[in-house]
């Protein structure tokens, strides 16, 4: 396994599990990079502290940086919320340290089981390529599986840590990539062939799509358009504001710009709001 990260100081998520020491043990042999090793205990576990402490030695093994913070979440977290917390934390620890890009250990493995959450969520197209490389994020090992992984850990006799939430069945991922364990190995291949293509076309149309949105949101567009188009340009709207959304919100927002008061109020999550105007929808 090789990978090719071009030179720069980068923010690297090391959770301890196997998957982010091999990301680890790969980073450290590409050239001209400053590494910060950076641990987010959720405090969902009793036993997580030891994983801060296997980090933090593993950090020290190779003569890192490290960074970590506690959250004290609880074990009754759900994982979008440990999610955003790990997420909050990588990106005020690239702010602190002067990086601005964090490294994740996400493989092929999670990208299939993160495009079947989201499909069962209802994000529709962009889920289905919600797992990538972007300006603030790189995933490296997108290109390999789980076993490939696992495989170089033996190899290179690394340890790491197991985390005992990963076989629990109150969690949906898990539930997920239980299920893509037993599939057939052509369906897997299928689908991640069906993810790279969706990628390619999700580009095109977000480039269509951008050139039709502003600020404002104009409802013709929404009473034009037919249902699923309308839907898809809503949820770009609400991405373009950073707007967190689901299925249910899209459909409920929809009916509200077809029949909404105007100057009526739509409370979106997250404190967000949407104002029915007569002419657009705003976010105010």
């Amino acid at each position: 396994m090789e990978i090719e990260v071009k030179p720069g100081k980068y923010i690297v998520a090391v959770s301890g599990g196997v998957d982010s020491v091999v990301l680890l043990d790969l980073l450290v042999q590409c050239k001209e990079l400053e590494l910060v090793v950076a641990h987010f205990d959720h405090g969902i576990r009793p036993d997580s502290n030891l994983d801060q402490r296997f980090v933090k030695d593993l950090a020290k093994k190779y003569n890192l940086e490290f960074a970590s913070e506690k959250g004290n979440l609880g074990e009754n977290a759900s994982e979008e919320k440990a999610r955003n917390a790990r997420y909050e934390f990588l990106h005020r620890a690239g702010k602190e340290n002067h990086a601005d890009v964090v490294i994740t250990a996400h493989h092929q493995d999670d990208m299939l089981e993160t495009a079947l959450i989201n499909l069962s969520r209802g994000t529709g197209r962009k889920g289905l390529s919600s797992l990538d490389s972007g300006n603030k994020i790189l995933r490296p090992l997108l290109g390999f599986t789980k076993n490939q992984i696992i495989d170089y850990a033996k190899k290179k006799n690394l340890q790491w840590r197991e985390d005992s939430t990963n076989q629990s069945d109150k969690y949906m991922r898990n539930r997920i990539r239980k299920k893509l364990a037993e599939a057939d190995p052509q369906h897997k291949s299928d689908l991640l062939d069906l993810l790279h293509a969706t990628k390619h076309s999700n580009r095109e149309i977000d480039q269509i799509l951008q050139l039709m949105l502003r600020p404002e949101l104009p409802k013709k567009y929404l009473l034009e358009l037919d249902h699923n188009a309308s839907k898809e340009l809503l949820a770009q709207w609400l991405r373009m504001h950073g707007i967190q959304f689901d299925k249910q919100l899209i459909e409920q927002l929809i009916v509200k710009a077809h029949t909404g008061r105007v100057g009526s109020v739509f409370v979106l999550k997250k404190d967000a709001k949407v104002q029915i105007d007569k002419q657009c929808l705003r976010v105010v």
